[in-house]
């Protein structure tokens, strides 16, 4: 798809050295989660021997692998024959090489989502950005180095669609002889939520760029894989936590669904959030969450009700009314031991989900979020610098591409796009990173603009017709090593107005402020919170309004891209 993305080139000091690229289960199991064992060794880290570090060991199998839902079997792209892939286990510090052998039939890369990679961009992942593809028959060689990460993140395919079924969770344990911020859970559960489509996912996608118009829809929003007992076929693979009443669990939640964000709740339980983007919060009780595609959040479950039966539950958000989206509920089920299980013959109780479109609801719960920041878990870095030596502002559209005879299923016969500031990213033939690193010309430009070149009221409702086609181009900012940067992203209203999920490469960031309308350069700086912002790698801008983050640019020489994931709206 025409997808709206800009990077980010910093300038400073140089790169390290990168890694070179040179059957598995027929059926992987419905809901695996592998465990680890380390291979012992000491991770040689800024000058001196951290001897609490491991250098971790793991293969990745890319094949294709039959599974079964909704009542039909076909081939998804897997690793190690598992849907979701295998979760990756480490401490805070640990490196993890991956060997990944790519067996499938299509081209693919994997991103470590939220992992900083310091000075080893080479590993981070994004196809044509820092890297080429790993071929169908070659293997690449990737290393995850875990700096100040602690929780949750995962791990996904970066190419095409292929992370609708290539994702995996990614959990990060305080160091040796430390603990947590919050009491032991009794156990640890990764809930992943997805997406399932009948049909081939890379027909899918194929469809949507030859007609131009929307994505087809998923047939299904899963929990872990699957589906849950409301869809046909279902109810004897729905994931079934047991817990012990009087335990606290943590659930370490993963939005790895394409374009939706996901109210998630349990009935008749309260959660805790604890953690968001593996950065630890101030703890939040709420009796629901809003959690954004690519994002990650940490919740502790008290298991303090009747023995029962309870539904977990989620389905999407959607503020657009013109956006077409699956309106159906995935559920699994927490099962208290000691419940009699044979009969069955009533339902569990289902949580109460906010409606659909309740934007208050939505942006209520991520506005709640506040960075942790006590005396063990200070904040990473200055939250309020005394200078912000950067500002940057940056619109994010829906827009519309001329088609030859109008035969496009976009408005008025177009091609459906995205952009930032106007530009619609062109994925080149050459990864930027080689093409920075090794000086070769014209594989990028380096006059992306800082902000928006079309001036417009941006959130209005009628906006001309002519500012919605964008420029086509592939270009980056330059930016200065160690510098302080403010970047407010800008939704429009554009084509239609949609929530933006970001997701920032290389670092995490803290969220200052958020608003509906346009952003005032004067007024609204005011509110911002310099006080305990929320630590994160992804954030969602809401529908028609902007969202302020800060952060340094203390990751020598990375190269990083700012990823927008788009819900194309018609």
């Amino acid at each position: 798809m025409n997808g709206g993305g800009s990077s980010l080139l910093r300038r400073g000091r140089p790169l390290t050295g990168g890694v070179s690229q040179s059957k598995s289960k027929e059926h992987g199991p419905a809901n695996q989660f592998d465990h680890f064992l380390p291979m012992q060794g000491f991770l040689l880290f800024d000058g001196f021997l951290d001897s609490q570090a491991l250098l971790i060991r793991r293969t990745f199998v890319v094949n294709e692998t039959p599974y079964t839902r909704l009542c039909s079997t076909k081939n998804i792209l897997t690793v190690n024959g598992q849907y979701p892939g295998p979760t990756l286990f480490a401490h805070r510090g640990d490196t993890i090489i991956v060997d990944v052998h790519n067996k499938g039939s299509q081209n693919v890369t994997l991103h470590w989502h939220g992992v900083k990679q310091p000075r080893n961009p080479w590993s981070d992942g994004p196809e044509y950005i820092t890297q080429c593809p790993i071929q169908p028959g070659s293997k690449f060689t990737q290393r995850i180095i875990l700096t100040d990460e602690e929780g949750t993140m995962w791990w996904h395919a970066h190419s095409d669609w292929s992370r609708a079924t290539v994702h995996g969770a990614i959990v990060v344990y305080p160091k040796n002889g430390h603990s947590y911020p919050f009491p032991k859970p009794h156990a640890e559960v990764p809930i992943i939520l997805g997406d399932w489509w009948k049909n081939d996912v890379q027909e899918v996608l194929d469809r949507f760029l030859n007609s131009g118009g929307d994505p087809q829809i998923s047939d299904a929003m899963t929990i872990n894989g699957q589906p849950g007992d409301l869809h046909p076929c279902s109810r004897s693979g729905t994931f079934n936590q047991i817990v012990e009443r009087g335990k606290t669990y943590l659930l370490r939640m993963v939005n790895a669904g394409m374009n939706n964000i996901f109210f998630f709740a349990i009935a008749n339980h309260t959660l805790t959030v604890v953690g968001v983007d593996a950065s630890y919060v101030k703890p939040l009780n709420t009796t629901y969450i809003a959690i954004s595609p690519g994002q990650t959040i940490d919740l502790l479950l008290e298991a303090n009700q009747p023995l029962g039966r309870y539904y977990m539950a989620a389905k999407a958000y959607n503020s657009a009314a013109r956006v077409n989206f699956n309106r159906n509920t995935t559920t699994a089920i927490i099962t208290y031991k000691g419940t009699n299980t044979n009969n069955t013959t009533s339902s569990p109780p289902l949580p109460n989900l906010p409606i659909f479109n309740d934007t208050n609801a939505s942006v209520n719960f991520t506005g709640s979020l506040r960075s942790l920041g006590n005396k063990a878990y200070p904040a990473k870095e200055p939250i309020c610098p005394s200078r912000v030596d950067t500002k940057l502002l940056f619109t994010l559209s829906i827009n519309t591409l001329p088609c030859n005879d109008e035969s496009c299923a976009g408005p008025g016969g177009t091609r459906l796009a995205a952009s930032v500031n106007n530009i619609t990213f062109n994925s080149p033939s050459i990864d930027i990173l080689e093409g920075y690193y090794k000086k070769i010309s014209g594989v990028y430009g380096n006059d992306f603009p800082s902000i928006p070149p079309l001036k417009f009221n941006y959130t209005s409702d009628l906006i001309p017709v002519e500012f919605r086609t964008p420029r086509n181009g592939t270009e980056v900012i330059e930016l200065e090593f160690n510098s302080t940067v403010e970047l407010v992203f800008q939704g429009t209203n554009l084509v239609a107005g949609i929530d933006h999920p970001m997701h920032l490469h290389g670092y995490s960031f803290y969220v200052v402020g958020w608003g509906f309308g346009n952003f005032d350069k004067v007024r609204d700086p005011l509110r911002y919170n310099l006080v305990d912002p929320p630590l994160q790698n992804t954030i969602a801008v809401p529908r028609n309004g902007w969202t302020a983050i800060r952060f340094t640019t203390n990751n020598p020489g990375k190269y990083n891209e700012i990823i927008l994931y788009i819900t194309i709206a018609a």
